[in-house]
């Protein structure tokens, strides 16, 4: 009697150790598939390197190349390995300001990185919400929401960014919210064609019939079915949102003078570059298109692994 007793206990606590084991089994063949290709890895070390530098720039920075206290016109236009009058080494040279390029290209890729990220994070949480709200509902909902996607879409980006900065002025803060309305679109109506192949399944109609709330269903069980394409999405968005805080900044709508940005180092030494100091552009140039290439590298490979074609 106690074995018949104690049978059914020890088989009912079987099931739920299983979504974990496979879960953790689904995430260990995904890492392996990622690292199978060079490439990938690559730009995974290489991202990783750049966000650690990032994190700490303003520990092992030479310099904080945006507190005036600490520039001196005198060592303006220094070439690569050159020294100031103090003793100070400038490995990659100094801009007209007298600012150590190295310690700006470090402070840039942090803004850069914060741009990148906050903005993709927030259109993600917009796009995805009204894509999954779209494909849930339908109907007249569906389609002014759809529509209103088309809308956004039917504008080049670099032109609904340059509007937005242009009614809402300069600065690192209004490039984030000029980019998240630039970028939303995209994850709507990415996230909507996935939702409307998944409402169609058994899971959701099992769902309806166990009265569960409209909120739940949409975010319990649509949402983690739709993730797939807005990580991948995310991921490339992060690069194009970097390019395009570069390019805002370049033309003189991104940040400040007073704030740190690649664009705005590239932007600094434009004027020189035919007069031989190549290097106040150049350099801020190839960070930028390192950490572009990078992040696009581990954006391609997890596109591939996640493809539900090959999973």
């Amino acid at each position: 009697m106690s074995q018949a007793a104690n049978g059914p206990q020890k088989t009912a606590l079987v099931p739920a150790s299983l979504p974990s084991a496979s879960l953790l089994a689904r995430s260990s063949k995904l890492a392996q598939k990622f690292v199978m290709s060079p490439g990938a890895a690559l730009g995974l070390g290489v991202l990783v390197l750049i966000i650690f530098l990032a994190v700490l720039s303003p520990l092992i920075s030479p310099q904080n190349p945006y507190d005036l206290s600490q520039l001196d016109i005198l060592d303006g236009r220094l070439a690569p390995g050159s020294s100031s009058f103090d003793g100070v080494p400038y490995y990659l040279g100094t801009d007209d300001q007298g600012r150590d390029i190295l310690s700006g290209i470090l402070y840039g890729l942090r803004t850069s990185l914060i741009v990148g990220v906050l903005s993709a994070f927030a259109a993600a949480t917009i796009g995805t919400s009204i894509g999954l709200i779209a494909a849930y509902i339908g109907g007249r909902v569906e389609t002014l929401l759809m529509r209103l996607v088309d809308l956004q879409l039917s504008f080049p980006t670099i032109l609904m960014a340059l509007m937005m900065l242009a009614f809402l002025g300069k600065g690192l803060t209004n490039v984030v919210i000029a980019l998240i309305i630039a970028e939303w679109a995209t994850y709507a109506r990415t996230v909507r064609s996935s939702a409307l192949v998944e409402r169609e399944k058994e899971y959701i109609e099992a769902a309806h019939c166990l009265r569960l709330p409209g909120y739940r269903i949409l975010f319990r069980h649509l949402l983690p079915n739709c993730l797939a394409p807005v990580i991948v999405i995310s991921t490339m968005q992060v690069a194009r949102a970097i390019g395009l805080e570069a390019t805002l900044s370049f033309l003189g709508l991104g940040a400040s003078v007073t704030e740190p940005s690649l664009g705005m180092l590239i932007s600094n030494g434009y004027q020189y570059l035919l007069s031989g100091l190549y290097w106040i552009s150049f350099f801020p140039g190839i960070a930028l298109l390192i950490t572009i290439v990078a992040i696009n590298l581990v954006g391609d490979r997890l596109r591939d692994i996640l493809n539900p074609r090959s999973m």
